[in-house]
């Protein structure tokens, strides 16, 4: 049974070889045969029925044999038991042929090695040696029969000279055995060869596929856009990650001009059409680039030329990738960095500013107690006074912006520092009954570790900005809450209002230190709070509308208060 399996899965190229062998057969034998019959009637006279009929007779039987092998391949699959029937099946053929054709004087013997050949190119050496023993029990049945005058060749035996010496059937039937032998050890040899070839062959293929399918697997799997050109420009290859930047398909660019996809790029080697530059050197480039999907990017890369293996130019190779994040990250280091100088240059500030600040307020004060009740001086002493809070304001928030010092944390209730926050709000110049304020708070109390006084600054900011935004009254919306990120559980605190609102080409930059809209803001107040939100590993997001309002939503990472904490 399992045999059976085995031999129904014959590969399709076999029975496709076996059919040209049962064609090539049958085309032979009719064209030897046709011709032997046609010289043979034309020069027997005597024999000449009894000639023809064996030759046609023998050429019905190649005929049928052939039909019956096709029709055989359906139900015998096995490659072995196929041939090893044909060989035998052709041996016998020939021999009738030789015996129709004068028997030990026919030429037609030379059809033995045939069957010799094609039973080694299909069973190996081991088969076509069984062929070359079956044509010889065959052709020396035959001679030997001959001899002894038990059969009597139609053609020959009727001549009164035919005369068999015993040299001479020796001599042939050796000669002839030798030869089938010969050729079967020459024609497996040569067999041998030819498959040791194709393995090999087969070998340097799978390794050639093996490497392409390496090289096609490394340009495809990097993340930077690669493509090349030949040297009119035409595009001839294009990566995954080169299509998933552009948004083009291979197929719908290939042999397009590198300038439809990339009109801004430079031309490689000065001249995309100069191949008398082989010589070549890498250019760099960085260039704004629009997506087709309309995405504005900066592409950043290289072009450098691709030559075949003797070294000459065929052509270009262009790699790039997108440097939108990557500058976007160079900008966010350089602000860091220019953060880190303001650090530096902030405590030499502080320490060159503090202590003389200290002086003079403590001055002003003792010389506005000792002057005559002036209403004129008084005003002076206010305007004085008032600078040296702004002043002392200003150094505060830029020494915090620019390096927050990370006091003793502890267990906080984030709604009592909301409405500790609130409270003094109201005791600022800016704050004024016209404004209504919407206090939604969780019942449960919002635990966070931290720094009291820095969350105080981050809630008086934002809250400061927003009743400042309303001049004319509005509503203070303040609600905290808790909020899950991601794994971790936060505190978020949302604080909106219905002021004047922020325009859209200022979102990006009111976070950067020293940028305000009012001319008499320090610009530091929101790059204060997020410092400290990124100190604390927390968040800050915003929402506004020109005129209608705006809503800060900032998230701190929330920890469980201890047990000897309880809630309000």
């Amino acid at each position: 049974m399992q045999k059976m399996t085995e031999n129904a899965k014959l590969p399709d190229y076999l029975t496709s070889r076996i059919r040209w062998l049962m064609l090539s057969k049958v085309i032979i034998i009719t064209f030897l045969l046709a011709m032997t019959a046609f010289v043979e009637i034309k020069q027997m006279e005597a024999s000449l029925e009894i000639s023809a009929s064996v030759l046609f007779k023998t050429i019905l039987l190649a005929y049928s044999l052939s039909i019956l092998f096709i029709a055989l391949l359906k139900y015998i699959r096995s490659i072995s038991i196929n041939i090893y029937m044909q060989s035998l099946c052709d041996t016998a053929l020939i021999t009738a042929m030789v015996y129709a054709t004068g028997g030990i004087q026919s030429i037609y013997s030379i059809f033995y090695p045939l069957v010799v050949i094609y039973s080694v190119l299909f069973l190996g050496r081991k088969g076509g040696l069984i062929a070359a023993s079956v044509a010889g029990i065959f052709y020396g049945l035959l001679v030997d029969l001959e001899y002894y005058r038990v059969i009597s060749p139609p053609v020959f035996f009727s001549a009164p000279s035919y005369h068999l010496s015993p040299s001479d059937v020796l001599t042939r039937t050796i000669t002839h055995i030798l030869s089938f032998y010969l050729i079967a050890f020459l024609t497996s040899f040569v067999a041998e060869q030819e498959r040791k070839v194709r393995k090999l062959l087969a070998e340097k293929q799978s390794a050639f596929d093996q490497l392409d399918l390496l090289h096609h697997s490394i340009i495809e799997s990097v993340d930077n856009g690669i493509l090349t050109v030949d040297l009119n420009g035409a595009i001839k290859s294009f990566n995954r990650a080169a299509a998933e930047i552009t948004g083009f398909v291979f197929r719908e660019i290939e042999n397009h001009s590198l300038s439809e996809v990339f009109p801004n790029s430079p031309p490689p080697g000065g001249s995309m059409g100069a191949a008398q530059n082989p010589s070549s050197v890498k250019t760099r480039f960085e260039m704004p680039y629009t997506a087709r999907s309309g995405k504005r990017l900066v592409l950043g890369g290289s072009v450098s030329p691709l030559k075949d293996s003797q070294g000459t130019m065929i052509g270009h190779i262009v790699v790039f990738q997108d440097m939108t994040e990557i500058n976007e990250m160079k900008e966010s280091l350089e602000k860091s960095r220019q953060l880190a100088l303001i650090g530096e240059l902030a405590a030499n500030l502080a320490h060159e500013i503090r202590n003389p600040l200290a002086s003079i307020s403590g001055s002003i004060q003792m010389l506005k107690g000792g002057m005559a009740h002036d209403k004129t001086n008084a005003r002076l002493m206010q305007i004085i006074l008032r600078g040296k809070d702004h002043l002392e304001t200003f150094l505060k928030d830029f020494l915090l912006m620019a390096r927050p010092a990370h006091g003793a944390r502890e267990e906080i209730d984030i709604r009592e520092t909301v409405r500790d926050s609130i409270e003094s709000l109201r005791c600022v110049a800016d704050w004024h009954e016209s404004i209504d304020v919407v206090m939604v708070l969780t019942g449960n109390p919002l635990y966070i570790r931290a720094n009291k006084s820095e969350i105080r600054q981050v809630l008086w900011n934002l809250m400061l900005n927003a009743v400042q935004s309303m001049p004319d009254g509005g509503v203070l919306n303040v609600e905290a809450r808790s909020l899950r990120v991601g794994e971790s559980d936060g505190a978020q605190i949302s604080i909106g209002d219905t002021g004047c609102g922020i325009e859209k080409h200022q979102f990006s930059k009111i976070f950067d230190p020293f940028y305000t809209t009012r001319d008499t803001g320090t610009g530091l107040g929101l790059a204060v709070v997020k410092r400290i939100l990124e100190a604390y590993g927390g968040t800050i997001h915003m929402e506004s509308v020109p005129g209608n309002g705006s809503a800060f939503k900032v998230w701190f990472p929330l920890r469980t208060a201890v047990s000897t904490v309880t809630g309000s």
